[in-house]
């Protein structure tokens, strides 16, 4: 299991969270404060999540895999008990653990980034090469999403 050897190599030094509850505010703050979408990583019942700001490696360990699919892009994707990746502003590379059911087979994804906020887009990509962009929108939290419809419709 690669993952364990990289997150016990980047253990020292790192913020490291325990208990469901404050693991999803802490996923949820450390997509806020890398600019991507607040529901990108949709995990119920996290145990762990850990981010060595020096390395910029983070890693979220749940209970088991979720399976979640979101609704606007009509695209179901699979996160392994255990997620690491590297982050930047604005983009997640090196990630392992996270699958998206394209057709009849499951993609593992490499890569999400948002080369430009402007455009409204976050691109995800598959170690082969292969990318594909979707609008930011879909990935919001769920009850967010409905606020902002509530909010457009009064406008």
């Amino acid at each position: 299991m690669s993952t364990v050897h990289s997150i016990d190599a980047h253990r020292e030094n790192a913020e490291i969270y325990h208990g469901a509850e404050l693991c999803s505010k802490k996923s949820i703050e450390l997509l806020e404060r890398i600019h991507l979408p607040r529901g990108l990583l949709p995990l119920n019942e996290l145990e762990e999540v850990g981010h060595n700001h020096e390395t910029g490696f983070v890693w979220l360990k749940q209970k088991k895999r979720t399976d979640h699919t979101f609704k606007k892009i009509g695209r179901l994707v699979s996160y392994a008990p255990e997620i690491t990746a590297f982050v930047e502003d604005g983009r997640m590379k090196k990630i392992t653990g996270v699958k998206s059911k394209e057709l009849l087979i499951w993609v593992t994804l490499c890569d999400m980034y948002i080369d430009d906020p402007a455009s409204g887009k976050i691109t995800f990509k598959a170690p082969a090469g292969l990318s594909r962009s979707f609008p930011v929108s879909a990935f919001e939290l769920e009850g967010e999403e409905k606020e902002k419809e509530k909010k457009e419709q009064k406008n």
